[in-house]
């Protein structure tokens, strides 16, 4: 008589995933507001949105990984930052719109399900959720061995987020003429990791601690959060003379930043304009990288980009130094 072969035996723990729900329902709740109407566990999530401030509310929707950042946790052993910047990069996609994050669902898949690594990961979501004021209202985990190696697991995230009609920032009111101004990233983001790898750890370990890193590490140096521009975002949106905002991800800065430009307009970016975090130094130095390369991967340290009227110089110099952050001229639109 043959033995027989259960699903546990094929490498899927139905129990562990089970398990996984159980323990992290009460992080999970934390991110719930009134409007959301259920809990994780269930088919779908339930939610009831509140547009009654809004004329002619608009859903904007955006879905995003974190690509090969993760090796860079896996070599770490590091998984509470990764979350965080999923949903952060998520949210800057909608926030760009002008839109407000409602909720964020999450898809975490794994060879073998190692519960303490996914509730770690889970706990960034709920972190970054807290702070960006939107409720985490399910996702999916799943057990794949014949797909990933142990150890090794793969993220996507979805957000879901409204804008009154009339207040969509859609790039339309960018004209010639108008200045980009750059808000500073903190480090990669989420983007040029193939490439930031290829480069480093040719030459280094996670944990070594280049001189021109000042005292941080390459794993503390890559693995530095995305950082969510929501806050600054919804401040900038209610001023008059400024027109539009990009998100720089893949793609570097003109990649994106030309997103928004009405058809007829080009960017003149100047690349000097700013000093770039010591990291891209370290990435184009080491791997002697061509500077084209460096543009079309990376951020370069700016991960906000506001377009607005020139005469919005001195407005945004203030509210730059309200925020105690800086804030670059780094451009304008041709």
């Amino acid at each position: 008589m043959k033995k027989p072969i259960t699903y546990k035996d094929s490498g899927v723990d139905v129990k562990a995933g089970e398990e996984l729900v159980n323990s992290i329902k009460s992080i999970v709740k934390e991110t719930h507001t009134g409007a959301v109407l259920s809990n994780i566990g269930g088919f779908g999530g339930l939610f009831r949105p509140d547009f009654t401030s809004m004329k002619d509310p608009v859903l904007v929707s955006s879905v995003d990984g974190v690509g090969t950042k993760l090796i860079v946790a896996f070599k770490a052993g590091k998984y509470d930052t990764v979350g965080q910047d999923l949903v952060n990069h998520c949210v800057n996609d909608i926030a760009v719109c002008g839109a407000e994050p409602l909720f964020f669902l999450d898809y975490f898949s794994t060879g073998k399900l190692d519960q303490s690594i996914a509730f770690d990961v889970i706990k960034g979501f709920t972190v970054a959720c807290k702070e960006n004021g939107c409720a985490l209202v399910g996702g999916e985990t799943a057990e794949m061995p014949d797909i990933y190696k142990d150890g090794e697991f793969d993220l996507a995230g979805t957000i879901v987020g409204a804008v009154d009609r009339d207040q969509i920032v859609d790039g339309s009111k960018v004209q010639k003429g108008d200045l980009l101004f750059g808000l500073p990233s903190t480090g990669l983001h989420t983007n040029g990791y193939s490439l930031a790898r290829k480069v480093l750890f040719s030459e280094f370990d996670i944990n070594d601690k280049p001189e021109v890193l000042n005292g941080i590490s390459i794993g503390e140096s890559l693995l530095q959060v995305h950082k969510s521009y929501l806050a600054e975002i919804r401040e900038l949106k209610k001023m008059e003379g400024v027109h539009a905002f990009s998100h720089i991800t893949g793609g570097g800065i003109e990649g994106n930043t030309k997103r928004v430009l009405p058809e007829g307009l080009k960017l003149d970016v100047d690349y000097t304009a700013w000093n770039r975090p010591a990291i891209f130094d370290l990435i184009q130095k080491t791997g002697n990288v061509p500077e084209e390369d460096m543009r079309l991967s990376f951020n370069l340290g700016v991960g906000l980009v506001i377009i607005a009227a020139p005469h919005m110089i001195e407005e945004l110099a203030i509210w730059a130094s309200k925020r105690e952050t800086p804030l670059f001229i780094i451009g304008e639109v041709v």
